[in-house]
């Protein structure tokens, strides 16, 4: 005789992980602490003071059955919160991920945006500016001033001999 497995549940991870997400996430809101205060404060009140023949979870047994509960809650919450840990665990290791490429990929764009500016510098050095080409035309006519000038000189003094010759 061949055992067979029992049938399991279909059961998605994923809508499983969300809900204890959820209630991890609602476990720790003050609501949940509020709640579960008044829920003890009432069951204790009510398994003290109400009529014996009315407690279901008398003092007398130390409130067995409040400390089946609360033992029953605590030992779900407790997988819930690791599994909704683990998930974020999950989600943080992949944003850590896709930040760590973003800043690959800043690297490179500016390591290559630092070596064209460089590139642009080196080339700008034998690129004649404008304040360049000012200072040579300045230059340049300055000279141009000073041989005209020159030139007016040597011919005024060249006139004056001839006329000199002319005369005498």
């Amino acid at each position: 005789m061949t055992r067979r497995p029992l049938p399991t549940p279909p059961l998605d991870a994923e809508v499983f992980g969300r809900w204890s997400e959820v209630f991890a996430r609602f476990m720790g809101t003050a609501w949940f602490i509020v709640g579960m205060t008044v829920f003890v404060i009432v069951w204790l009140a009510w398994n003290t003071w109400a009529p014996v023949t009315l407690q279901f979870d008398p003092r007398a047994l130390n409130y067995t059955l409040l400390t089946l509960i609360l033992s029953l809650q605590a030992s779900y919450a407790a997988p819930l919160i690791l599994l909704a840990q683990n998930r974020q665990a999950d989600r943080d290791r992949v944003a850590f991920e896709q930040d760590r490429q973003r800043a690959e990929r800043n690297l490179a764009d500016t390591e290559y945006l630092a070596r064209e500016v460089a590139a642009l510098r080196i080339a700008l050095r034998d690129v004649a500016t404008r304040d360049f080409l000012r200072s040579e035309l300045r230059d340049l006519v300055g000279e141009l001033e000073a041989g005209a000038a020159a030139a007016a000189a040597k011919a005024g003094s060249g006139d004056r001999t001839r006329r000199g010759k002319t005369k005498g």
